[in-house]
């Protein structure tokens, strides 16, 4: 079972003075139970209204979608869902057990468990010395963690999370990061919409990526990242017939000075390449292989860029 599916789900604001934009234009996504998806796209590809759409803050325009199981607005997916925004606003004054028994309230949550799951939490974040700590005395980092902590607070199947590492230094980024994988070993399907691509590359398993509110890519990460490798090849005598012998085990990029870049579909022909310039007379002086980033990648995709 699909933890995430839709189908041709969309989403069309119309304004009082008949301006009309589609933000979600026909999205099917599809996202596995037990991994960690991430949720991609540039500013105003319509990532937040999809969100939106998941959780049941919005209604389609059209189309379907599921959220294990359930249609979306079904007040049980509340209870199986987790949820943390980008922008949290939490009361300041509460200390953490407060803040998240007031939480634990608020999702129903039986006050004969209340505290255990509230130690529950507190500890696999790693605040449970805090617990008598005020919010207003937290960092960023353990804000984000806190946050972290009441969404768990129903024990879900589904966590969502909206730019977690937003605006955190690099300690606090690597904290979070830990927390998802942490999750993901629990058997909890993370979906993290974020726009930090290096995050996105150490932690997810598996990627969607929209642009102007249609999906332009999904599956797994590894299949996005294998593609062609590049080979930045310079030359101690640079001639061109050492294009002819490069251009049969790939494509050549560019050609410039004592150097050219070719790309090749399989890495197990670098071997043969440079075994066949050598054996031509071509002096080397160096062979760089050089894979795309996912940055790289993301920026090809989103325009419509071959890859």
């Amino acid at each position: 079972m699909w933890v995430i599916e839709t189908h041709d789900l969309t989403k069309v604001f119309r304004s009082a003075w008949g301006k009309v934009v589609v933000a979600v234009d026909g999205i099917n996504l599809r996202v596995p139970s037990g991994c960690v998806f991430g949720f991609l796209g540039p500013n105003g590809a319509g990532k937040t209204t999809t969100l939106n759409l998941l959780l049941g803050n919005l209604r389609p325009t059209k189309g379907t979608a599921l959220l294990l199981g359930h249609p979306i607005g079904d007040p049980e997916v509340r209870r199986l869902v987790g949820y943390l925004p980008e922008k949290f606003q939490f009361h300041d004054f509460l200390t953490s057990e407060e803040f998240l028994d007031f939480h634990a309230q608020l999702l129903g949550v039986p006050k004969r468990i209340r505290k255990k799951r509230i130690d529950e939490v507190l500890d696999f974040v790693g605040l449970k010395e805090r617990r008598k700590s005020k919010l207003r005395e937290f960092s960023k980092g353990m804000l984000q963690r806190i946050g972290i902590a009441q969404a768990l607070l129903n024990e879900p199947r589904l966590v969502i999370l909206d730019e977690p590492t937003s605006a955190l230094d690099p300690l606090g980024r690597r904290e979070v990061r830990d927390l998802i994988v942490r999750l993901k070993a629990e058997g909890i399907t993370v979906f993290l919409n974020s726009h930090l691509l290096s995050e996105v590359e150490m932690t997810c398993d598996a990627v969607a990526i929209i642009n102007k509110g249609r999906l332009v890519f999904q599956g797994q990460l590894k299949e996005l990242l294998q593609m062609p490798t590049q080979l930045d090849i310079r030359f101690q005598n640079p001639s061109s017939k050492w294009q002819q012998v490069v251009a049969s085990f790939g494509e050549i990029i560019s050609v410039k000075g004592d150097g050219l870049s070719v790309r090749v579909q399989d890495e197990k022909l670098i071997p043969d390449l440079i075994e066949s310039l050598v054996k031509s007379g071509a002096r080397l002086l160096s062979v760089v292989p050089k894979r795309l980033s996912l940055e790289d990648l993301f920026v090809k995709v989103v325009t419509d860029e071959q890859i």
